[in-house]
Formats: C-alpha cells, sequence, structure tokens
C-alpha cells in the first residue's frame, strides 16, 4: 500500500500542475431491451480523448439510495483522475435498491444483464474504448461494491479488474434491510442471499480471477463482512488487495478511496500478462 500511496501522491502533485486539461462530462440516456426503460449514464472524458486515442473503461457504480450522478457532484475531481490515469469513467444508473441483480422475483429488474450487457455494448460503440477485458473495470460503494464484485465474478469474460469501496460482501445478516427483499425474495423460500453473496461466490470460481481490490472503513457497519472475504481469499490463495482505513460509512471515506482504487486500475491495465 506504500507504494500506492506515493504513486497516487505524485499523480495529485503533477495534477495540481496541471490543471489546465481539463475532462469532459457527457449525460446520456441508455436504452434497456430487457427492462424496457431508459437510464441516465454520466461518461468522464479525458482531456487527452480529443486526440482520437482509445482508452480502457472504469464502470464506476452506485451505493444504496444513489443514482448515477453520485460520483460526478460528490467527488468531483474524479474528473481529473481520467486525465491523470488517461481512462473513461463511466457512472450508470441502477435503480436506487436494485442491487445490481437480475430479479428472481420481479421481472422489472435487469441490472446485472443492464450493466454487464447493455451499458458496456452502447459504450463501445460510442466512445474511443478499448473494447477488450484487459482494459475494463468495475468498481462501486457500499451496494455498489457489492454489485462490482459479483459482476466481476459472474462475467469474468468480461472484466479484467474489479474494486469495491465499504461494500456489503454478505448479504445474509442485512436480508431484513436495504429493500433486499423485494429483489431477491423470501429468505425462508430460497437461498438467493447466500449464493449472490460474494464472500461465497468466491468460493465457486473456475475460471479466471478479476483483479480484486476493496476496502472499508473500521468505523463502517460493514467492516466484518469485509474482513471475511479477505480471509476467504487469503484461504483461497486467491490474490487481491484488502486495505482498512480510519473512517466510516460516508463519502468522505469514498472521496478518498476512489483515488487508491484508480490507482490499482491503472496499474493493472498497464502491465503486461
Amino acid at each position: 500500500m506504500e507504494k500506492y500511496q506515493k504513486l497516487l501522491f505524485l499523480f495529485i502533485a503533477i495534477s495540481f500542475q496541471t490543471l489546465a486539461s481539463a475532462a469532459s462530462v457527457d449525460t446520456i440516456n441508455i436504452y434497456s431491451k430487457a427492462m424496457h426503460k431508459s437510464s441516465k449514464c454520466v461518461i468522464i472524458l479525458p482531456d487527452s480523448y480529443k486526440n482520437g486515442n482509445r482508452f480502457p473503461v472504469v464502470y464506476l457504480l452506485h451505493g444504496y439510495s444513489g443514482d448515477y450522478s453520485d460520483w460526478i457532484k460528490k467527488v468531483p475531481r474524479i474528473k481529473y483522475y481520467t486525465d491523470e490515469f488517461q481512462l473513461i469513467i463511466v457512472c450508470p444508473d441502477a435503480n436506487y435498491n436494485s442491487w445490481y441483480f437480475d430479479s428472481p422475483v420481479d421481472s422489472s429488474i435487469k441490472y446485472e444483464t443492464y450493466i454487464s450487457t447493455e451499458v458496456p455494448h452502447l459504450i463501445d460503440s460510442l466512445y474511443h474504448t478499448i473494447a477488450e477485458k484487459k482494459s475494463r473495470a468495475i468498481a462501486g460503494l457500499s451496494m455498489g461494491g457489492q454489485g462490482a464484485l459479483s459482476l466481476a465474478l459472474k462475467h469474468p469474460d468480461l472484466f479484467g479488474a474489479a474494486g469495491s469501496m465499504s461494500g456489503v460482501q454478505d448479504l445474509s445478516p442485512w436480508k431484513n434491510k436495504y429493500e433486499l427483499i423485494d429483489v431477491l425474495g423470501d429468505t425462508l423460500r430460497n437461498n438467493n442471499f447466500s449464493k449472490n453473496s460474494v464472500v461465497n461466490m468466491v468460493k465457486q470460481i473456475s475460471s479466471p480471477v478479476p483483479a480484486i481490490i476493496f476496502d472499508c472503513g473500521i468505523s463502517d457497519p460493514f467492516i466484518e463482512t469485509n474482513r471475511q472475504l479477505n480471509s476467504e481469499l487469503l484461504e483461497l490463495k486467491i490474490p487481491h488487495d484488502y486495505t482498512e482505513r480510519s473512517g466510516t460509512h460516508n463519502w468522505e471515506y469514498w472521496s478518498n478511496s476512489i483515488g487508491y482504487q484508480l490507482m490499482f486500475f491503472y496499474n493493472y491495465f498497464n502491465t503486461d500478462k
């Protein structure tokens, strides 16, 4: 982590010297055939995008009760990270409580299909992306952290790297909160909570594992689920980067965390395999 801190501080220092270059922000509507509706999406492009180069993409997910505009509104300096790390950031909308699932009990909720298929397809067709797994990552906070890791594990052919900030890695303790039952159904009649929890999904990995980074504040209510995931990954000998920092479940923590995660993705994108 010390290495990431030094590199991050270097990039931030450079950014203050190059504020003349500025990322651009698009807001578009993306139609979902699976759900028969359109949702807004923010796309942040580096200043160098105008030169015609192609760029890797980080799909950045919002949390419970949030929306597509959260990241750009609450962490406006994220625009400069696209310049420093030379990547595109895409912030799709997944309703405030979808949990990024294709619901087994509500056919109108198909956000796994939307985020893993429909959104990347359109982004790759509209923008100068490097449309391959090695140049595609997904990350998110809270509900979006759970969503990012679970989508990457379910679609290893699509996402080469994944990150979670304060993610809910085990859904079972929270089955009566955050409208999870509306998405996954009555826990007395199914095991959807268990099989869709990241802490259990990692035990079933049978294909190439994405590069994984996740972190959580030590005062966060979800810290134990992240510690549990770290223990599972260590036991399974699955490479990953896990960090605990001072902080709780709020934007002050996430606005600090995102720089480290984007640095991780930058290194992944620029390392030959």
